[in-house]
């Protein structure tokens, strides 16, 4: 597996991570044994990059990472696997909650549930845009830093303007955004200033919520206890982060004319990573899995060679035509 230094971080990861939001909620269930499964099944295939949230499953995602991490890690944390979680949304989504106080109290929490001294990365977790702009905020982190909660903090962010605004600070190490063959907006501007900052770029919901896997059909049922049942709309969270903000018809059919993209022996969803990891700038990609299968398949992507530039831009054209006025516009 490729390792990329994940920017102001210093620290080689695998660019294939694997995404753990699934295994704590919102995907419909996981059983545990089942997560530490998944867990096991990246590690075993080279990936090196783990990302969750303290709200999760209320942690269970941050807990079982811990339990997985304790299962594999020699008396001196020799393992070589980075971990980053999130901070911010145990709170209503108001600017004056991203204060030191709550920072201190989260992620004590985060690192208990990891059953870890030091958090390798902290990242805010899509917080209101005026987050972004207050020196409070960054001082905050700055100290986490400095009183070893945290070895180093990055943002996740919801749209390209804050990144940009993210990656202006001198502390940001990271920023996790969506990209992926159906939202190339961060292509314009995110990637090329992350690059020049020396900011790593770990890109999320790589599959679109699993419409780049290329298996669903117009009337596929999700369970109601699944966000790309209750969130198609944004009701309970940015729409961007169900779908990538496609409406799911519209998502469908370009998922069908993406999959005639795939080389031979190749599945869409590899495909998708293989187009993610070519793009310059992107450090690592975090596709979630449900199952130790589709945790190697994912890392499998890392075998395909680059995709050609015929196929680079029938990506471009397929989202021109389909996607952009949906999306490049809002985020």
């Amino acid at each position: 597996m490729e390792q990329r230094v994940l920017g102001r971080t210093g620290r080689p990861v695998s660019v294939i991570g694997l995404g753990t939001w699934q295994l704590g909620a919102d995907w419909g269930v996981v059983l545990e044994d089942d997560a530490l499964a998944v867990l096991n099944a990246a590690a075993d295939a080279g990936v090196t990059f783990f990302d969750t949230a303290d709200v999760y499953g209320d942690g269970r995602s941050e807990q079982l990472i811990g339990r997985f991490l304790k299962s594999r890690r020699s008396g001196d944390g020799g393992d070589g696997l980075t971990v980053a979680t999130k901070l911010g949304r145990r709170l209503p989504q108001l600017p004056e909650n991203y204060n030191l106080a709550n920072f201190r109290e989260w992620t004590d929490r985060s690192r208990r549930n990891l059953g870890v001294e030091r958090l390798d990365l902290v990242q805010l977790h899509c917080p209101p845009s005026a987050v972004y702009s207050s020196d409070e905020v960054f001082d905050a982190l700055d100290t986490l830093v400095e009183e070893g909660r945290t070895a180093a903090y990055g943002v996740s962010v919801e749209t390209c303007r804050e990144a940009l605004t993210a990656i202006a600070r001198p502390g940001v190490a990271s920023v996790q955004i969506i990209l992926n063959p159906f939202r190339l907006k961060p292509l314009d501007e995110v990637l090329p200033a992350a690059g020049k900052a020396g900011v790593g770029i770990i890109a999320r919901v790589p599959l679109a919520s699993g419409l780049l896997s290329g298996k669903y059909t117009k009337d596929i049922l999700f369970g109601a206890d699944d966000h790309r049942t209750y969130n198609r709309d944004g009701s309970a969270f940015d729409q961007g982060e169900t779908f990538s903000g496609i409406d799911f018809e519209t998502g469908v059919e370009a998922a069908d004319e993406f999959a005639r993209l795939a080389p031979p022996g190749a599945s869409s969803a590899q495909t998708a990573l293989r187009w993610i990891v070519q793009q310059p700038g992107v450090t690592t990609v975090i596709p979630g899995a449900r199952n130790p299968e589709q945790a190697r398949g994912n890392a499998e992507a890392m075998a395909l060679p680059p995709l050609p530039p015929r196929t680079l831009e029938a990506v471009r054209d397929l989202y021109d035509r389909r996607l952009r006025a949906q999306v490049h516009p809002r985020w």
